[in-house]
């Protein structure tokens, strides 16, 4: 028991150091200077950068369909981008999780008419706010115009214009919510935070995110993808399904290599200490998560994988357990109708 208690204690002691650069980094930002760049996809199919994580977009004679929408301060920035595309209006906002760069336009899309749409856990999780126990930070509950309007539990699938926009909840990865957009006709793939393209990614485990979970998620995405398929990441740049196995396999290393070390019972710090990604961060380690960070997260989602710390992270909301969505096949079929929340 008293080692339970120390690794516990290990385990929380490694939750204080990401906080500072995240709040700070978001206080200090001067919004003004945000550009957002507008990348061909696809026919009709486009992807947005500027705050946050990267934005889908779809346009057809119907209207547009955004997947995530950034930060609010950015929100007539990207209204903008859309408008210099098509002059039809946005009608659907798709997150694919709650987190506040992928989710922080919705009010002011919501306020224009946009239906909001997401995973069951991502409206629980914006309803109650979150404490966040590895970036040790507070979310407050989101107000209601921000708040998604459909859930789904498994698949939802839109029929826009001619094509099929099927979007699939995938077990805990990144956090429990996410999903990841599938253009069936086009050949591109959206995967919101489940591809940080060519860096560490964060890994929400107080959110529900599992290291092994995202490995999962995204051998279910290269089981989808084509040699063609055109991929955009949560974070980065567009990508290939090349560049999607290449973090797939990093992720595979990174569990491979420090799950031994957190069975012979190291902390954080000692695992920090060990390097074991050294040989990677040359490559990998260039983005916003740097691998003291990451090592942190990934100490904590395998302390939970292995049963060493319970996996209901303190403090975090109450959310029902991610439902398991199977990889899709051609024409798959959902098990659940999608929720509308009045």
């Amino acid at each position: 028991m008293k080692s339970s208690h120390v690794r516990l204690a290990f385990a929380l002691a490694t939750t204080i150091a990401i906080a500072a650069s995240l709040t700070a980094a978001y206080a200090q930002r001067d919004w003004s200077k945000v550009e957002i760049k507008t990348i061909a996809v696809a026919p009709r199919i486009y992807m947005l950068q500027g705050a946050g994580g990267d934005i889908g977009l779809f346009v057809g004679d119907d209207g547009a369909f955004l997947i995530d929408d950034q930060y609010a301060p950015v929100s007539d920035k990207i209204k903008a981008a859309v408008a210099a595309v098509t002059p039809k209006p946005i009608r659907f906002v798709l997150n694919t999780h709650w987190h506040g760069d992928h989710v922080g336009g919705n009010e002011a899309f919501a306020g224009g008419g946009a239906v909001i749409v997401a995973h069951d856990n991502v409206r629980t999780r914006m309803l109650v706010g979150q404490l966040n126990e590895l970036m040790k930070r507070t979310v407050d509950p989101a107000v209601p115009a921000a708040l998604p309007v459909i859930t789904f539990t498994d698949t939802v699938t839109f029929h826009l214009d001619g094509e099929e926009l099927f979007a699939f909840h995938v077990p805990p990865a990144h956090t429990d919510g996410d999903a990841a957009v599938v253009f069936r006709h086009a050949d591109v793939i959206h995967t919101g935070d489940l591809l940080f393209n060519g860096t560490y990614p964060v890994l929400d485990v107080p959110s529900g995110g599992r290291l092994s979970g995202m490995i999962a998620a995204d051998d279910q995405l290269l089981a989808i993808a084509g040699p063609s398929t055109k991929i955009i990441p949560g974070h980065g740049n567009l990508a290939t399904p090349a560049d999607l196995r290449a973090f797939r396999d990093m992720l595979a290393t990174v569990r491979e290599r420090v799950t031994p070390l957190v069975k012979a019972g190291k902390s954080a710090d000692e695992v920090i200490a060990a390097a074991p990604l050294a040989d990677l961060d040359g490559k990998w380690g260039q983005g916003f998560m740097k691998a003291p960070d990451f090592l942190r997260a990934v100490h904590m989602s395998l302390m939970r994988e292995l049963g060493i710390v319970a996996p209901v992270a303190a403090g975090s909301a109450a959310v029902p357990a991610a439902s398991a969505a199977a990889a899709p096949t051609a024409t798959p079929s959902p098990t659940t109708s999608p929720t509308p929340h009045p």
